[in-house]
């Protein structure tokens, strides 16, 4: 058995990078949310949504 230590290592990079990215745009949708906005909170949120859903077409199609 062989094992890709690269390829694990990217996946994992890639997985810690996004998942804190999508915490962090979640996060100042919500923040921006308090102050009253209401175009920069909803183009988060999608964004948001996008990736998760992206992610989630990933793991169903491979």
């Amino acid at each position: 058995m062989n094992i890709d230590w690269t390829g694990l290592g990217e996946v994992f990079a890639v997985s810690l990078v996004l998942g804190a990215g999508v915490v962090t745009l979640f996060s100042a949708g919500l923040a921006v949310a308090d102050r009253g906005h209401r175009v920069v909170p909803a183009v988060s949120f999608v964004a948001c949504a996008a990736l998760i859903a992206y992610g989630i077409y990933l793991v169903a199609v491979h």
